[in-house]
């Protein structure tokens, strides 16, 4: 709905520049914020201390009608941000529902510049809490005087309406949530359950009393049936006279006007953390199975190293045997291959047998 601080953060920046530089700035800017809200700032190099600051942002508006008329309640709390150095420019700029002329040499220079800009980048948060503000002052007195409190509808975006009921003691505002997806609705319902178990406690006893429940409230009796269809159910805030006094006032008002800005910040960050969270337990459990297939495979290598040893070395039975006669038969080879060559002469000399022959003649007998 709106940003959490109430000077924008960018036009600060801008305008800080602005008034720092030494040399006259040519400047022609537009900046959008929230996809709504923009500014438009215009300097002129002639002219170095003159700024034109025009503003564009949705109103806040009073049930279905939408206004884009600045009140005048607004206009004079804005005169009052810094009533030397700020001039309303009237009529504004085309297209623009408020024009501001800003004199860069009546902010003084140090720690006092910075602050007045900041009060100047206020603007468009003045604009919708002066609003919100006039429209609590301005309730019919007629209907609490005969016991009828009917609800006020306000709408700053055409999804995002909210109730503002004002009773006797109290002023009841009541937000119809509603979200795009099912993991939102989860992540929000244990989140208003949260808020309501903490608000009950004592060390905020002090603080609106706040309740969710998954059906209207009977204070919304008779709305229309588009504005009470939710999937988020609906949060109620009670807030007393003691929230709404002295500068209590703008934080009640601006924390209000937060509150969906606040719960679709707290439901994107619990998803991203949810997710991030998801992904590191995923990483971890990938790196787990990562070393333990690193640990397989080197357990299969040795094994297939011992497997290639024991083939080296392991031979059947009969391979043995025929391996032995081969052996034998080489060495039976090699014997008969050696030759000594004295040998041959010993034997014929001393070993052979010698021949006798005979005189006498023998006759075989028959």
């Amino acid at each position: 709905m709106a940003c959490f601080e109430r000077a924008s953060p960018a036009l600060k920046e801008i305008l800080l520049k602005l008034h720092r530089s030494e040399k006259p700035m040519e400047l022609d800017h537009h900046l959008h914020e929230f996809g709504s809200v923009e500014y438009h700032i215009q300097s002129s190099a002639s002219d170095q201390y003159k700024t034109y600051l025009s503003i564009s942002t949705p109103l806040l508006s009073h049930g279905g009608q939408l206004s884009h008329e600045l009140p005048r309640s607004s206009i004079e709390l804005v005169k009052g941000l810094c009533s030397d150095a700020v001039e309303i420019v009237e009529p504004a700029r085309e297209g623009y529902q408020l024009t501001l002329k800003l004199d860069f040499a009546k902010i003084p220079h140090g720690k006092d510049s910075v602050k007045i800009i900041t009060q100047i980048s206020t603007v468009q948060a003045v604009i919708l809490s002066s609003q919100l503000k006039e429209l609590l002052r301005n309730v019919s007195s007629q209907d609490a005087s005969q016991g009828k409190y009917k609800p006020i509808k306000l709408v700053y975006h055409p999804r995002e309406p909210f109730f503002v009921i004002k009773q006797p003691a109290k002023i009841t505002t009541v937000f119809p949530m509603r979200f795009k997806e099912n993991t939102d609705v989860i992540i929000a319902t244990a989140f208003f359950q949260e808020l309501m178990d903490v608000g009950s406690s004592e060390a905020w006893t002090e603080a609106p009393h706040c309740t969710w429940s998954p059906i209207p409230p009977p204070e919304l009796r008779g709305e229309l049936l588009e504005d009470l269809s939710t999937n988020g159910g609906f949060v109620t805030f009670d807030i007393s006279s003691r929230h709404v006094e002295g500068k209590r006032l703008d934080k009640t008002v601006w924390s209000l006007l937060n509150f969906y800005a606040f719960v679709k910040y707290h439901v994107k960050c619990t998803r991203g953390f949810i997710q991030r969270r998801m992904r590191n337990r995923l990483e971890s459990l990938v790196q787990v199975l990562y070393k333990e297939n690193l640990k397989d495979e080197q357990n299969e290598k040795k094994v297939k190293g011992v497997r290639r040893m024991r083939k080296l070395f392991s031979f059947s039975r009969p391979k043995m045997i025929r391996r032995r006669c081969n052996f034998a038969n080489k060495l039976k080879r090699i014997r008969s291959r050696v030759k000594i060559r004295w040998l041959s002469r010993f034997r014929r000399r001393w070993l052979s047998i010698s021949k006798f022959s005979s005189v006498i003649g023998y006759k075989k007998l028959d």
